[in-house]
């Protein structure tokens, strides 16, 4: 160790710190006036009690579920760190160790199969010793369309990976690589004559694949999706010419699936993936991606060595967690599909209080920390009760096992048959695969749920940002699909929340405060949101409906409390705005979709995850519909919300902005028109008169959706109405209640 040459660094950013820090105490203490305030309501004589209980209690209520929300934050803004590392200072490469990539494709009817099948290649291309990359693709519809196309993928990688070798790419996915400008060579006739191959052939590659979609179309069905057995295919094997340059293997994955088992989602296609490569490659690391996130930058294998190799660290590190960026995000990006807070401030706090959660994709994760590691004296019934009754499986779990697959061979037939019972479905029967050993199948969300387990048996992780990225995806751009990729992820964490896997049951004593509480507000951050946002969302508003004060007048000194938490919150996220680089409209865009999710997305996630612990109703999982219409695109990059989408996603937001409007419109009439002292009235009701007033300016879109748009996109006229029925039960019914 005297020797010993850092292979990464970890900085601090104090400046950070310190305004994150000083603000968190500022703001701290005007919400302890804040409570202080509404709590001396209650200790009032009666008679001098002049408000109603009810609706002070509600709006107070939701107050401290907004301060509980806001508390939780500034874990992660506790010492947020940002990494480098060295990737020359890595071993030879020789001495480099084999990595899987677990590409992971559900319905080649919403995921484009020349998107995926650029994954496929793009992970093919990475800059690592090929006889140790190994790619598996798992297919969880069985469709023979996606192992059709997969082997197409694989002739053109034949083709694409030596060219990219040679003339050493930046970017290795083909399909970003021909939309680029990047030319490496430029003075080179023979890259530009080589180039220009290149791209005939990768023409010809999406062509036969679009034609193999088609005949997909129109064709029988060989499988059906929910119901069909194994299928595992080395493509590599049919191949019998020699190639000069290696390229990675190529394995076609599609695990058994039958009505009659529950199959786990995507937790349960990568277990699948575990045990099968663990028979053919049995890799000590794994890359997990998603089938629509390809590898812009072919480094990030050495990127994530350099913690994984290192001798201080690859005893400790379980994985590497990269962020998710989007190549098809627009400048405006009115749904925040870019998800910016969350991988350029929020993770970087996260990994300063110990290590991101796994985020789904992205990641390089070392196979020993999802199935241990175990010596050759382990008993032999002790692991196939965890495991699985597959003796060949239990001889990956040993440390020195390397696996015999061979070419054309008996062994490579023998295995493959082996490799196809560990993709049944009824392999885990009895087992501890998704409760103990693999990735977890408690919710949906099985990435956070298994990060937060690894954390929890005294793993690490780290985040890792680099200038360039290494990862490009497609995300969401229509706010139908947004919301529904949203309802699901927030129907997992909050499932989390109310189970006993709640981070603040089972996380103390066995993480840090600060990395426990960081848990705690991914969790709980939907159902507080949503809770709170309703309370503001219509409580104020009814009072204001009937001339029932919640706040202090202007003329209060108390009315500076509420001023400043406002301005403190504000002045807040405009900071995190400037220190990420980005402009204001993208601030005034968060600020209004955070609102938008509150009463859609966090509230139907929270109510789905309820009435699936009730028993009332089962866990489902339906993939992002990743296929793009020209129509919504072009929407989409001028700014102008598509407010086609189920009607349960504009209801609401459409009767929030009828009773902020009939609130609003109602107390400016009494003020100017019925009350003869209208000064008193403003003066008295002008905290609720803003508040209404701010809602409708922050959502304006939604007011545009309703009565100035009258294009395709635009709300739907029955949508409104039936707004207008909700909206008016709501004002009747809740002004009878609360006043």
């Amino acid at each position: 160790m005297e020797n010993y040459v850092p292979m990464h660094e970890c900085r601090v950013h104090k400046i950070s710190i310190i305004v994150n820090r000083t603000h968190a105490i500022l703001h701290s203490i005007a919400i302890l006036f804040l409570i202080h305030y509404r709590l001396s309501f209650f200790f009032q004589h009666p008679p001098n009690i002049t408000i109603p209980t009810l609706p002070w209690l509600l709006i107070f209520v939701s107050e401290l579920l907004l301060c509980l929300a806001w508390l939780l934050t500034q874990f992660y803004r506790w010492r947020p760190v940002y990494r480098t590392v060295f990737p020359e200072r890595l071993p030879a490469d020789d001495k480099l160790p084999a990595i899987d990539v677990f590409i992971c494709t559900a319905d080649p009817n919403k995921e484009p199969s020349v998107e995926v099948m650029n994954t496929v290649i793009s992970a093919m291309a990475l800059d690592y010793p090929p006889e140790k990359l190994h790619v598996y693709v798992s297919d969880d519809a069985g469709s023979d369309a996606t192992l059709r196309c997969t082997k197409e993928a694989w002739n053109f990688a034949r083709y694409w990976v030596p060219f990219c070798r040679k003339y050493g790419l930046v970017t290795a996915c083909p399909d970003v690589y021909f939309s680029s400008s990047e030319d490496g060579f430029k003075g080179s006739s023979e890259f530009k004559a080589e180039r220009k191959k290149m791209e005939e052939k990768y023409e010809i590659l999406k062509q036969r694949i679009r034609r193999i979609v088609q005949e997909n179309h129109t064709d029988v069905p060989v499988n059906n999706k929910l119901n069909h057995s194994s299928i595992i295919e080395v493509i590599n094997e049919y191949h019998k010419e020699k190639d000069e340059v290696k390229i990675p293997i190529l394995v076609y994955v599609s695990r058994e699936k039958r009505p009659s088992h529950h199959h786990n989602f995507k937790a349960g296609a990568l277990n699948v993936l575990l045990r099968v490569s663990a028979m053919i490659s049995n890799s000590p690391y794994i890359l997990v991606l998603d089938c629509d996130m390809h590898c812009n930058d072919p480094t990030s294998a050495r990127q994530a060595m350099c913690y994984h190799c290192d001798p201080q660290t690859s005893q400790s590190i379980a994985f590497v967690q990269f962020p998710q960026t989007f190549r098809n995000i627009s400048e405006d990006d009115i749904y925040d599909s870019q998800l910016r807070f969350v991988f350029k401030i929020q993770w970087h706090g996260f990994d300063g209080a110990g290590g991101p959660t796994i985020s789904g994709t992205n990641f390089y994760i070392k196979r020993e920390a999802l199935l241990g590691s175990f010596s050759k004296q382990q008993d032999l019934m002790a692991l196939k009760r965890s495991f699985g009754p597959s003796n060949d499986f239990i001889k990956t779990l040993v440390e020195d096992y390397k696996p015999c697959f061979i070419k054309d061979g008996e062994s490579s037939r023998m295995l493959l048959e082996h490799a196809n019972v560990l993709a049944s479905c009824s392999y885990e029967d009895q087992t501890t695969w998704g409760t103990k050993v693999g990735f977890l199948y408690f919710c949906v969300l099985e990435d956070y749920f298994t990060g937060f387990t690894l954390h929890r048996k005294g793993w690490k992780s780290v985040y890792l940002y680099p200038k360039r990225p290494q990862f490009l995806g497609i995300s969401t751009t229509n706010f139908n699909e947004t919301s529904i990729q949203w309802t699901r992820w927030v129907s997992g964490l909050t499932s989390v929340t109310i189970s006993r896997f709640c981070p603040l049951i089972c996380g103390p004593l066995k993480m840090s405060l600060v990395h426990l509480m960081c848990y705690l507000e991914v969790a709980c951050m939907p159902l507080l949101c949503c809770l709170s946002v309703w309370g503001f969302a219509l409580i104020p508003q009814l009072c204001l409906f009937n001339g029932i004060p919640l706040y202090p007048k202007i003329s209060d000194s108390n009315f500076n409390i509420f001023s400043i938490i406002f301005i403190s919150a504000i002045s807040k996220s405009l900071y995190d705005i400037v220190t990420t680089g980005d402009q204001f409209r993208v601030w005034k865009n968060e600020w209004r979709i955070w609102m938008v999710r509150s009463v859609t997305c966090y509230t139907y996630g929270s109510l789905d995850a309820i009435l699936n612990k009730l028993g009332i109703k089962e866990a489902s999982f339906l993939p992002t519909n990743k296929v793009t219409d020209d129509e919504q695109v072009k929407l989409y990059e001028m700014g102008i919300f598509d407010f086609r989408a189920a009607t349960m996603f504009l209801a609401p937001l459409v009767v929030v902005i009828l009773v902020n409007f009939a609130a609003f419109v109602g107390a400016v009439f009494k003020a100017l028109v019925v009350d003869d002292n209208g000064d008193r009235y403003w003066e008295k009701m002008f905290g609720q008169m803003f508040l209404s007033f701010y809602i409708l300016v922050s959502n304006y879109v939604i007011i545009e959706g309703m009565i100035i748009r009258k294009d395709k996109a635009s709300i739907p006229l029955s949508a409104t109405l039936w707004s207008v029925v909700f909206s008016v039960f709501i004002l009747l019914i809740g002004s009878a209640i609360l006043c």
